[in-house]
């Protein structure tokens, strides 16, 4: 396969970086594990202005999705959600994201213009509702039917600004477009965000090592440290032709392989960071504790590792 981006790809991740990096995305993070979701909605309406949560809602129904050949791709997707994870904002993207391919309707256009916010439930590899609680729409997608819910039990998770709950089921809403389109599509999307989040952390660890200094010198002139950054910075760049190549085939396998692929490199990624970093990685008012945390959640969200794994196997050796 040949495969590179245009450079119309290229200018709107370059845009979507630019954006956020002007926001106080840790600071929004922050707030909505507090309850308070005003600066993390604040970043969510920015970014739907941009495009972002319409990318996978067809054209008839508001969207930029690919129609007739035009339009937004799936690899136009996955670039967005690669610099969602570099930033790590906090909302509910991949759920809203995947929603057109569960359902037809009128409420996709005020999803895809971030008017709505959609809360989706998928057991059994989604058990649990994101961001439930503040959602304009629930959806839990029972078998191959399509049901409304309500946010029942609330749940810690490893990600305080991930706030999950148990679906209490609703009433059936007919049946789901596309179930299987769906998971490798919210499967692919949080690779994507792995891959981003891995890059944040090796260009946090990058930054820290040239900066901190022990024994006189800077400790990232020491073979040991550029061998650790070395390896995340080779781990993650082995990961993205995998997740690109998902993006275009579509195919379960590719997908199931490109997640494990980035939730590795991110892990590795994190694992390093926190070497690199020392002590005060481990501290929660440190920009580093935000991104360890949000590794850890999507490394088990939309799919386990041994399930992706166990989806790559039975397509090697069925």
């Amino acid at each position: 396969m040949k495969f590179a981006l245009s450079p119309e790809q290229e200018a709107f991740a370059a845009s979507l970086d630019s954006l956020l990096s002007t926001q106080d995305c840790d600071a929004a993070t922050r707030a909505w594990a507090s309850g308070d979701h005003g600066p993390g909605l604040k970043i969510w309406r920015r970014l739907a202005d941009q495009g972002v949560a319409a990318l996978t809602t067809p054209a008839h129904r508001g969207g930029l999705a690919e129609e007739d050949g035009t339009g937004a791709t799936t690899v136009d997707a996955v670039l967005a959600f690669e610099v969602l994870g570099r930033f790590c904002p906090p909302g509910p993207w991949t759920d809203s994201a995947v929603l057109p391919c569960l359902l037809d309707d009128e409420i996709l256009a005020s999803t895809a213009a971030g008017e709505t916010l959609v809360s989706l439930a998928f057991p059994p590899h989604v058990p649990f509702a994101l961001d439930a609680d503040i959602a304009d729409a629930r959806f839990l997608v029972d078998g191959a039917r399509l049901r409304g819910f309500a946010p029942g039990t609330p749940l810690a998770s490893l990600d305080p600004s991930r706030h999950l709950f148990e679906p209490v089921p609703g009433d059936e809403l007919g049946p789901a477009l596309d179930p299987a389109r769906a998971f490798d599509l919210g499967a692919l999307l949080t690779a994507a965000q792995l891959l981003g989040a891995g890059r944040g952390l090796l260009e946090m660890s990058v930054a820290h090592a040239g900066q901190r200094r022990q024994y006189g010198r800077e400790i990232g002139r020491f073979q040991a440290v550029k061998h650790l950054l070395a390896e995340v910075a080779t781990a993650l760049e082995l990961a993205r032709p995998l997740l690109h190549g998902a993006a275009v085939t579509a195919d379960p396998a590719d997908v199931s392989a490109a997640k494990v692929a980035c939730g590795d490199a991110a892990h590795l990624a994190a694992r390093t960071a926190l070497q690199v970093h020392g002590a005060i990685g481990y501290t929660a008012e440190h920009p580093l504790g935000l991104r360890l945390t949000r590794v850890r959640a999507l490394t088990t969200a939309w799919g386990t590792p041994a399930v992706h794994r166990h989806r790559v196997l039975a397509a090697i050796a069925p």
